[in-house]
């Protein structure tokens, strides 16, 4: 049943949250958190949140949606975001726009590849845009939190120290892909300083309300929360399309089949979507599926979608 057409009135967003809440509690096989990062093994699958911020900056929220959690690679859309504001279509010439179909942090394909990475959602590519933003700002991961702070009304925002301190203990392969790349002139920074602010962007903590808010200036064709303008329409449109096709590890197909709307995924249990024109949602539960995309906000946004009406399909 379709209790919310593309025409009606925001204020039902709230009881269709509340319902997708109640739906999802009942829902057994949560999957697993993420335990090759130790400081995220220890979180709980069974927690939930979910929020809606419309364009205007209005919030609605169910469960857990103001606690805050690791956003891991979440943030690689706004650090994309604040690249491309900055650069252009020059960032293409460094890094790709197509699916990988291959795991997030395969070194496979940039050896076929020349070093250039197939897309900014796998880590290789999240690399590359986080060494070229910390190139023209000279602190990447600051950055972002400043955007971060600044889009949400959050100026409390911060690094989770021992989550950064956790993937960089971890980082080896992060480690190999930035070296390989480095290899093949596609890095601009020391390996080490770019390693330090990859691994604090994706040690960024914040709730679903933060992160939906944060979003929102996608759904708004770029412009930022105090009218401002990040993007031009066209480059919002760009993110958008890379995040529907690439925005979910390898599970890109499926996502945009079950839930049609763009999305970014993070192994903290986070999911951000876009539906462009209306509204930005963020969702999160810590367990994962096989592919690193949390089971119940997947399934949260599946629901949402089916019972608003609301996607780009």
């Amino acid at each position: 049943m379709v209790i919310m057409s593309v025409a009606s009135s925001s204020l039902t967003y709230q009881p269709v949250l509340e319902r997708i809440a109640e739906e999802i509690e009942h829902t057994p096989g949560r999957g697993r958190p993420a335990d090759y990062i130790p400081a995220l093994a220890a979180c709980d699958p069974r927690r939930f949140g979910m929020a809606v911020a419309e364009v205007d900056g209005t919030a609605y929220g169910v469960g857990d949606w103001r606690e805050p959690f690791s956003t891991q690679s979440i943030t690689k859309v706004f650090t994309l975001a604040l690249d491309l504001a900055r650069e252009g279509a020059e960032l293409w010439e460094h890094v790709g726009r197509e699916p990988s179909g291959n795991a997030f942090n395969s070194l496979v394909q940039l050896e076929y590849e020349n070093g250039i990475p197939r897309n900014p959602f796998i880590n290789a590519g999240a690399l590359v845009v986080t060494d070229r933003l910390h190139t023209r700002t000279g602190a990447a991961a600051e950055e972002l939190r400043s955007f971060l702070c600044a889009e949400s009304g959050n100026p409390d925002l911060a690094f989770d120290e021992e989550v950064a301190a956790s993937e960089a203990a971890h980082g080896d392969r992060n480690a190999a892909l930035a070296h390989f790349m480095a290899a093949y002139g596609n890095i601009d920074n020391p390996v080490p300083e770019l390693l330090e602010q990859y691994f604090r962007q994706c040690s960024l903590r914040a709730s679903c309300a933060d992160l939906a808010l944060a979003a929102a200036f996608l759904a708004r064709h770029g412009v930022r929360a105090d009218g401002s303008r990040l993007l031009t329409r066209s480059q919002a449109k760009q993110v958008n399309a890379v995040m529907l096709t690439c925005g979910t590890y390898d599970a890109a197909g499926d996502f945009a089949y079950r839930v049609g709307l763009p999305g970014k995924s993070g192994v903290g249990g986070g999911i951000i979507a876009v539906v462009p024109g209306r509204c930005a949602l963020c969702v999160w539960s810590p367990g994962l599926d096989e592919r690193g995309n949390s089971v119940a906000g997947v399934a949260a946004l599946d629901r949402f979608t089916t019972l608003t009406g609301l996607s780009v399909f």
